[in-house]
C-alpha cells in the first residue's frame, strides 16, 4: 500500500485505512495499541467489559500509544450510559457503534468532538447511518465473526451496493484477512478496511490461548450463521453450537435458546477457553489463519501482500 491520505486516514488521523474489529473477549488495551502502534486504528471492545474494566484499558491504552486509538460499543448491552459517560471522562474521540440505532448516541458524542463509525449489514441501514449523520459506516458481510445481519449478504455484494447509495466514508468488513482481499474490498468501493479474525489470532489479543490455536485449525465450513431469532452470530461448530441445533430441531423454541446463552458462554470459551461448552465466535476467513503471529508481522503481511496483489490480465 502506498502512504497517502484517503478519507478514513484522514477522518481518524491514522497512517493506513486499517481498523481492528472491537471484539469481544479479545479487544483489550494490548490489542488495540499494537494495532495503532503499527499505523492503523485499534479499537478497545466495550462489549465484555465491566464500566470499571473499560476505564481502566482506556487509561492503560493512552500509556501504550501515543497515536488514536477508539472504542467499540455494541448497543445490545447494559450500562450504556455509563459506558458512554466514561468514554467522554477518559477523552477517546473515536467510537464504533454497532447491533443497534445508529442515532441513540451520535449526536451525543459528535458534540464533544468524537468521531463516530456505526456498524451495518445492510445497506437499508447504511443510509439510515448517514441520516443519522455518522462520520463514517462500516459495512459487514455475512462472512464475519461476531454479531451479523439476517439477511446473509456477502461483502462482495454488500460494498458496490452500499457505495452506491450513501457519500459517508465507508469501511469493508467480514471476510478480510489478506492484503489481497483487503485490496478487493477497496476496489469495490471501500475506503478502508476493518479487520477482527486475524487479529483475534494474536498474542496481544485477550482471548485464551486455546482458542487463538482453535482458530488455526478451522476449516472452511467450520463455521455457521445462527441464532437470528435473536442476534445472529456466527459459530464453530462445537458441542454447544449442536446443543443449540438441538433445540431448533425441537421447536425454535426462543426462551430456552436464551437460557443457553445466558450462562456466560462466549467467556466460557473464548476467554476461558473451553472448546466444547464455550460460544466460538470466529469469520469464515478463519480458514486461511493458519499461525498465530503478533499483530506487527500481521500488519506487514498486510501491507505486503497488498501492495504486491495485481495482476491484470486484460
Amino acid at each position: 500500500m502506498q502512504q497517502g491520505q484517503n478519507r478514513i486516514t484522514q477522518l481518524f488521523n491514522i497512517q493506513y485505512p486499517i481498523v481492528q474489529a472491537g471484539m469481544i473477549w479479545h479487544s483489550g488495551w494490548r490489542l488495540a495499541s499494537a494495532v495503532s502502534n503499527c499505523g492503523g486504528l485499534g479499537l478497545i471492545g466495550a462489549g465484555s467489559m465491566y464500566p470499571d474494566v473499560l476505564r481502566e484499558n482506556i487509561r492503560k491504552c493512552k500509556q501504550a500509544t501515543d497515536k488514536p486509538f477508539g472504542v467499540n460499543v455494541p448497543m445490545l448491552y447494559p450500562n450504556l450510559d455509563e459506558v458512554i459517560q466514561i468514554i467522554l471522562e477518559e477523552g477517546v474521540n473515536i467510537v464504533f457503534t454497532s447491533a443497534g440505532n445508529p442515532k441513540t448516541y451520535t449526536e451525543t458524542l459528535q458534540k464533544e468532538g468524537v468521531k463516530v463509525a456505526h456498524v451495518v449489514s445492510s445497506t437499508k441501514f447504511a443510509i439510515k447511518c448517514e441520516e443519522a449523520g455518522v462520520d463514517a459506516v462500516v459495512a459487514e458481510g455475512f462472512e464475519a465473526g461476531g454479531h451479523n445481519g439476517r439477511d446473509e449478504t456477502t461483502t462482495f455484494c454488500l460494498i458496490p451496493n452500499v457505495k452506491k447509495h450513501i457519500s459517508k466514508p465507508l469501511i469493508a468488513a467480514g471476510g478480510i484477512a489478506l492484503g489481497s482481499q483487503m485490496k478487493a474490498a477497496m476496489i469495490l468501493g471501500a475506503d478502508g478496511v476493518q479487520i477482527g479474525s486475524r487479529f483475534a489470532a494474536t498474542p496481544e489479543a485477550s482471548a485464551h490461548d486455546n482458542w487463538k490455536k482453535k482458530i488455526t485449525e478451522l476449516q472452511e465450513g467450520d463455521t455457521h450463521l445462527t441464532l437470528k431469532e435473536l442476534a445472529p452470530v456466527r459459530m464453530v461448530k462445537n458441542k454447544f453450537f449442536h446443543d443449540l441445533e438441538d433445540i431448533y430441531n425441537t421447536g425454535r423454541n426462543k426462551d430456552l435458546l436464551i437460557a443457553s446463552l445466558g450462562r456466560a458462554r462466549a467467556k466460557k470459551g473464548m476467554f476461558e477457553g473451553d472448546m466444547e461448552e464455550g460460544e466460538l465466535e470466529i469469520g469464515q476467513v478463519s480458514a486461511l489463519i493458519d499461525d498465530v503471529l503478533p499483530v506487527e508481522k500481521v500488519f506487514n503481511n498486510l501491507l505486503e501482500e497488498f501492495r504486491n496483489t495485481g495482476n491484470p490480465i486484460l
